[in-house]
């Protein structure tokens, strides 16, 4: 007679009680960030083509969609901003009247307790569509730097709890929390763009931010798919330039990455769970081809699985829907 097994893994999956007893890892709605779109103007709420469920927002609607994301418990929106108009510098991105400055003040007056997270960057603001000063089709590092600072400090003059600086240029957590300080900013968070992958993934918010560069590509700033030593030495760099959170992007296609970080640093690290990875969900979906609901769930835990403590996603408000469904 064959002996039978004495040890039995089974015995834990009995039940969704006793799964969730011996569960390993949690998703929770707060350990999520809503990203929006801003746009100038009164009563806007454009729908995004690529980005199903997403929309452009004016100020006035955004702080009526903030409010519906504080009820549903989670804690953190992420702002983005497209201008009315571009040029050469980016001037738009430190104007106090721009869409995020403005939407900014009017949720941190609305809702106090939503934190209020700030993408800082120019490729949204750049007539070139790249992340910096350019010369001679040149993006220029150190010469962008005082314009980072520039624009972080007109963020955290609306009210900003977290910075994020997303543009990949050397030295610029340094020199933006020497300015944020300088002006006695110093309660206001850093969240460091610190490993963010020059991807294919990024198409649809391209789209939905008209921010694709009008000339080559990115690859000479933002980082190589291929390494992931690079990923820890650019995270602790930037701890060392007093980031106090760290962010891997994307997400799914980085798993590992957000691990690597994860055991090498020793502060909050974010993952972004980016456009293009949402559209294939979606798209997937509408096909009826995925279970949207488990497919979105699953994807969410690995991220946290792999060392995430908070993820940045448009499926937020979806996600916790799902989650209070049980």
């Amino acid at each position: 007679m064959t002996d039978l097994p004495h040890q039995r893994p089974r015995r834990l999956r009995s039940s969704e009680t006793m799964r969730g007893m011996v569960r390993e890892t949690h998703l929770n709605p707060s350990d999520l960030i809503y990203p929006f779109f801003l746009v100038n103007g009164k009563d806007v709420a454009e729908p995004v083509d690529s980005l199903p469920g997403v929309s452009r927002f004016s100020v006035d609607r955004v702080v009526q969609e903030a409010g519906s994301v504080q009820a549903l418990g989670i804690p953190a929106v992420l702002l983005f901003g497209i201008p009315d108009y571009k040029d050469a510098r980016g001037t738009p991105a430190s104007d106090s009247e721009e869409a995020v400055q403005r939407a900014a003040a009017a949720i941190k007056d609305r809702y106090p307790d939503l934190l209020v997270i700030t993408d800082l960057c120019l490729c949204e603001y750049t007539d070139h569509g790249h992340c910096g000063i350019v010369k001679d089709g040149k993006i220029l590092n150190d010469d962008t730097l005082d314009l980072l600072a520039e624009v972080a400090l007109s963020h955290a003059r609306a009210g900003a709890d977290i910075i994020a600086p997303s543009d990949m240029m050397d030295g610029r957590v340094a020199a933006i929390r020497s300015a944020l300080d300088h002006e006695n900013f110093t309660d206001t968070a850093i969240m460091s763009y610190a490993v963010k992958y020059a991807s294919a993934f990024y198409g649809p918010f391209r789209d939905a931010a008209g921010s694709a560069p009008q000339f080559g590509c990115r690859r000479s700033y933002q980082m190589d798919p291929a390494n992931v030593r690079e990923a820890q030495r650019e995270a602790l760099l930037d701890i060392g330039e007093a980031a106090d959170m760290v962010m891997v992007k994307p997400a799914l296609s980085y798993l590992d990455v957000t691990r690597a970080v994860r055991e090498a640093v020793n502060v909050p690290v974010a993952t972004y769970n980016v456009s293009g990875e949402y559209a294939m969900v979606k798209a997937a979906a509408a096909k009826g081809w995925i279970d949207e609901r488990r497919v979105v769930l699953e994807q969410l835990l690995s991220m946290k699985r792999a060392g995430a403590d908070m993820i940045i996603t448009y499926h937020a408000k979806d996600a916790v829907a799902w989650l209070n469904q049980g």
